[in-house]
Parts: structure tokens; sequence; C-alpha cells
């Protein structure tokens, strides 16, 4: 009896601790993280080590970033320095141009530098040379206005110089030549071919120089673009030399070669206006020679009317 006690005792002492183990093994595993959770913190300690060792190969590195970073600026720098330097090899000034230009086209140049210099000489000379003709000839005009012969006209001009003292003179002449010869109409025609003679030797005189205004106005543009085309040629040749595009290297030849076109343009123009203005005013002066023409053919008439050849042959001789 004690015997079956005592095993009764031990089975149940075996069923207390039982559900004890089970306890123990579900335990076990929360226990485990806990100590896996220390565990890591141990390395914790030895990885805050290496980060505060760390800023020195950042460092390093940063600066060689910093460097790779400043090596293509240095680089850029480098280069454009090169820019910098290739600035306009000389002074882009009209006479430096001229004298840096090609031989051909500093040719082209002079020729058309002393075509405006001629074009300016005709302006002063012309200019000077219509005022005081023009004058002269409307104080004679009015000087014969009132004459009733050609002899009392030549009295009255005296020693005056001039296209109505031509006039008079061959309307005189030609009645000396005539005279004993019946028919004043024969007589007036061959005075007005006199008149007209001498009326288009002095528009022939007036013009002289006009014609080379009109050669200066109507040629320069073409001699400058000449010079012009001729100077981008050379440009184009220094550029394949060169082998380079850069701006200060084209540009002075370019710059050159477009002054040729300037100067001939700078003659042209001119040459044109005072051309024109010389046409009017020339017009107006072949209008007062026909006025004078006209003044002789009615003093001659009047003489020949008056039947006064002898008279006009006594004071021609």
């Amino acid at each position: 009896m004690f015997r079956t006690l005592l095993n009764c005792a031990a089975l149940l002492a075996i069923l207390s601790t039982t559900p004890l183990v089970y306890a123990q093994q579900a335990q076990t595993p929360q226990a485990a993280p806990t100590a896996a959770q220390a565990l890591p913190q141990t390395p914790l300690s030895s990885v805050a080590a290496p980060t505060t060792e760390a800023p020195a190969p950042n460092a390093a590195a940063s600066t060689e970033a910093a460097q790779a970073v400043s090596a293509p600026a240095a680089a850029d720098a480098d280069i454009a320095k090169p820019s910098k330097q290739l600035t306009v090899p000389h002074e882009l000034s009209p006479w430096s141009m001229f004298l840096s230009a090609d031989i051909l086209v500093k040719i082209v140049m002079s020729g058309l530098a002393f075509a405006s210099l001629v074009t300016w000489t005709i302006l002063i000379a012309k200019t000077f040379e219509l005022s005081v003709i023009q004058r002269k000839l409307k104080s004679s005009l009015k000087i014969i206005g009132n004459a009733r012969s050609l002899a009392e006209a030549q009295l009255a001009l005296g020693e005056r110089r001039g296209v109505l003292s031509s006039l008079l003179g061959a309307a005189m002449h030609e009645a000396r030549l005539s005279a004993g010869i019946s028919g004043d109409n024969g007589i007036k025609e061959r005075a007005a071919t006199r008149f007209a003679e001498i009326s288009r030797a002095e528009g022939r005189r007036i013009r002289f120089g006009m014609g080379m205004l009109a050669t200066i106005g109507s040629t320069s543009p073409f001699v400058g673009l000449f010079g012009t085309v001729w100077g981008i040629m050379n440009s184009f040749i220094g550029i394949s030399k060169a082998q380079t595009t850069n701006l200060a290297v084209v540009a002075p030849g370019i710059a050159e070669a477009l002054l040729a076109t300037a100067i001939g343009l700078a003659a042209a123009i001119p040459a044109v206006i005072i051309y024109n203005h010389f046409a009017r005013v020339t017009k107006t002066y072949l209008e007062l020679v026909a006025r004078a023409s006209g003044a002789a053919a009615r003093l001659l008439s009047r003489d020949l009317d008056r039947g006064s050849s002898g008279v006009l042959s006594r004071a021609a001789e």
C-alpha cells in the first residue's frame, strides 16, 4: 500500500514537472531574442568606432572629388585663356586696314580715293566757274538791252570777254562777209548757224569735267566691289591656312575687303549728286546763252532792216 502511494506520488511529481518543462521550452525562444538583442549591442560600439575614423577617408575622397571638379574648370580656364588672347591682330581703323590689305586691294582703294579727290576738285572748280560766267552773262545782257545796233552793243560791252561778245562779233563778221549780197534771209540763216556753233562750243566747254563725274559715279561701286571680292578670296585662303574659323582671325580680312566697297560708295554717291547738281546749273546757263544768241540775232535783224550793211562792214574793219 505504501509502495503504491509512493508510485502515485512519483507519477504526480512527473506530471507536475512536465508543464514546467514545456513552459520553459516555450519561454526560451523569447529569451533568445533578448540575447540576440544584447549581442548586437557589442558590435554597435565597434561600428561607432569606424564612424569616428571615417571622416579621414571621406575628406580625402572629397578633396579628390574637388580636384576632379576643379580639373575641368582649370582646363576650361586654360582653353579660355587662348580665346582671350586671340584678339584682333591689329587695330581695325581705316588706315590700319588699308596698310594690312592685299596689294591689289590697296591699288583699288588708292584709285577710289583719287577719284573722290577729283570729284571734290571738280565741285569747287565748276562752282566757281559757273557762278562767275553766269554773273557776267547776266550783266552783259542788261548792258545791251537798250542797244539799237550791233556796233552800239559792242561799244557798250567794251573790253568784256564772253559768249555774248563772241555772238555779236560773229553777227558783224557775217554781215561784213555778206556785203553786196541781196537777200537778208540768207544773212540771217548764215548768222544763225554761227550762233548755233558758238552755243554748242560753249555747252561743251561748260560741261567739261561732268563726264568725269558721270564715270566716277557709275563705275566706283563696281571697282569697290571688285576689291571686296578679291579681299574676301584672300580671307578665305587665310582661313584655310590657319584652319580656324575664330572670329578674331576671320573678321580683319573681311573688314579690309568691305572697306574697298565703302570707299567706292563714298566716291560714287557724291559724284552722282554733284553731277545732277551741275546738270541743272548748266541747263540754266545754256538758257542764258540762248537768250544772248537771240539778242544778237535781233540786233542783226535791225541792222539789216535799216539797210546798214555798209555800216556793218566798216564797223567790222
